[in-house]
């Protein structure tokens, strides 16, 4: 008999991690569950699952900050992302950085075990329309050499800052959403526009239009 799939549940939102919990329970045991990504590294580290179903943007980082942590501390185990961001940066950062697959939260709670089951099997596993993204980032379709130059010199901060900017959000907003305070947003921007050599957030909103990271 196959022992039954160790998984570990990633996501800042208590309602979300105890619905995913409530839709896999039955089929994998969920050993562990973090809110954050420092928390996230030290669950996983220490319990070492089959399969972390894993939010993309969260405190203290994103999903590729929390697969690079781990791979630093020499564990072996396989990312599902599991995200309401269905956006081809999102799924592109996500895949680059090691995660065997993408799911949006639409996705049913038969489907998503089997995408758990699929990716410890080894297999890459998407939501059709993201495929897509990974398919065209391969071909050429997206500028990813524009988004890995540029983009990736930003810090993991740095880049949420990006997104929330270019959404049209205030600092205030951010500050609230990211549980900094304002200065700490404001000196992210500052960097930001420095790093990229923009004069500006309308400057900044352009750019991240251009590249698809709005």
């Amino acid at each position: 008999m196959t022992p039954e799939l160790r998984v570990v549940v990633v996501d800042d939102h208590a309602l979300v991690r105890a619905g995913v919990k409530a839709e896999i329970a039955g089929a994998v045991d969920v050993v562990g569950e973090a809110d954050d990504v420092e928390g996230a590294i030290d669950v996983i580290v220490a319990l070492r699952p089959d399969v972390v179903v894993l939010d993309v943007h969260i405190p203290g980082g994103n999903a590729p900050a929390v697969i690079a942590g781990v791979r630093e501390a020499d564990i072996e185990t396989t990312f599902l992302a599991l995200s309401v961001s269905d956006a081809a940066e999102d799924v592109i950062a996500v895949i680059r950085a090691g995660a065997r697959g993408y799911v949006t939260k639409a996705i049913s709670g038969d489907d998503l075990v089997a995408a758990v089951k699929r990716v410890a099997a080894g297999d890459a596993v998407f939501s059709p329309r993201l495929a897509g993204f990974v398919l065209d980032a391969f071909a050429g379709g997206i500028p990813t050499a524009q988004i890995d130059s540029e983009f990736d010199q930003l810090t993991a901060r740095e880049q949420e800052v990006v997104r929330l900017l270019a959404r049209g959000y205030a600092y205030k907003e951010i500050a609230r959403r990211l549980t900094i305070s304002v200065k700490t947003v404001e000196s992210h921007a500052s960097s930001v526009l420095r790093k990229l050599q923009l004069s500006n957030r309308h400057e900044l909103s352009r750019w991240a239009s251009d590249r698809r990271i709005v």
